[in-house]
């Protein structure tokens, strides 16, 4: 098999779909793996390392996608890399096609096999490619909101931990799945009040024993948001329904009534986002301000620790990775349930029910 590492080129994006390590156990497995020059210097780890893992190193992008059956990338293809893409392919990388109608399209029109790691499952059901990044993005969202929030960057001049005698900021996290239950983790580690809302009360529960009262569970339902939205100094998004469309939980009227200088943090926004006011930012552009409020929706907010990132989530695509290579990728994805979960396109077609419905091809 023949393996494609590209350079990623979102804007601000550090990560890179394969260490040098992962290199050398797909190499040792038969594979012949073409990586692209400095795709992994960011994240830590130079050309000479993937060259001593046995990779074939070019200074050509487009080289790599003409040679490879396999490409491995983190985020989706951008317009640029569209004309790069070969009939037939497999691709294995995040696709959100859920907010991703136009890269659809592509993959649709060259009959792509698209593989999402956000729809890969475990054995039990759990979503292990999904989780490395969103428990990234749930500890992150707590870190860059309480920066935010700082006066010099137009935010309500509130700490977050507070000191004796002042009230500490109030957090509130809406859905406690990975991203939620981790921003919490922060939030509650730094000293904040926290409020997290969730439909699941097995979910609630959990934390609520976790924390030992120090935290607040409320039922996710209009009212109980419309109040906490209100009250909260930094708001988190983080609802997610897998490879569909987020719902929208939080609305514009709501969002009007906090307090100016507040901050959003939406880590939904992959998936469209679960705030009525939020679109998609960059690290170039992190922030905007609607209502008084400073809204921050980075897609790829885990690039912004990129060793981190990449080593927690090549560590958890490393044996599907292996399995393709291995395997093949027909008997891979025939053998393995939830490895097959993964595949979004194929000859043509969407072959993933939400991804399906939420781009009307249902």
């Amino acid at each position: 098999m023949k393996i494609g590492v590209p350079k990623e080129i979102k804007i601000g994006e550090t990560r890179v779909s394969m260490t040098p390590s992962l290199c050398r156990r797909c190499v040792a497995l038969g594979a012949t793996v073409m990586v692209e020059k400095s795709a992994g210097i960011v994240a830590g780890f130079r050309d000479d390392e993937y060259r001593a893992a046995g990779a074939i190193l070019t200074a050509s992008a487009k080289k790599v996608w003409a040679t490879s059956e396999l490409i491995l990338k983190v985020k989706e293809p951008l317009p640029a890399e569209y004309g790069l893409l070969r009939e037939g392919q497999t691709l294995f990388t995040y696709l959100h096609l859920a907010a991703g109608a136009e890269l659809a399209k592509v993959l649709l029109h060259k009959k792509i096999l698209g593989i999402a790691y956000e729809t890969v499952e475990g054995t039990d059901g759990s979503f292990p490619l999904l989780k490395p990044m969103s428990q990234i993005a749930g500890r992150l969202s707590i870190q860059i909101g309480a920066y935010f929030l700082q006066s010099q960057h137009g935010g309500s001049g509130v700490l977050l931990g507070g000191i004796p005698g002042t009230m500490p900021g109030h957090v509130v996290v809406v859905g406690a799945g990975n991203s939620g239950a981790h921003a919490v983790q922060m939030a509650a580690g730094l000293g904040a009040r926290v409020t997290v809302l969730d439909l699941d009360t097995r979910k609630l529960e959990a934390l609520d024993s976790e924390y030992r009262g120090r935290i607040v569970t409320l039922m996710s339902n209009p009212a109980n948001i419309e109040h906490e939205v209100a009250d909260a100094d930094l708001l988190i998004g983080a609802v997610l329904i897998p490879a569909a469309k987020a719902p929208i939980v939080v609305s514009k009227k709501m969002v009007a009534r906090m307090r100016p200088g507040s901050v959003i943090v939406d880590i939904a926004i992959d998936q469209g986002g679960c705030i009525e006011s939020i679109r998609p930012t960059s690290h170039e552009q992190p922030v905007y301000k609607e209502h008084g409020v400073i809204h921050y929706a980075v897609p790829n907010m885990p690039a912004l620790v990129g060793r981190t990132s990449t080593l927690g989530l090549t560590q958890a695509t490393e044996p599907f990775v292996a399995m393709l290579v291995q395997k093949g990728v027909p008997r891979a994805l025939a053998e393995y349930r939830g490895l097959a979960k993964g595949v979004n396109t194929r000859d043509g077609k969407i072959t993933y029910d939400a991804v399906a419905k939420a781009l009307g091809y249902a």
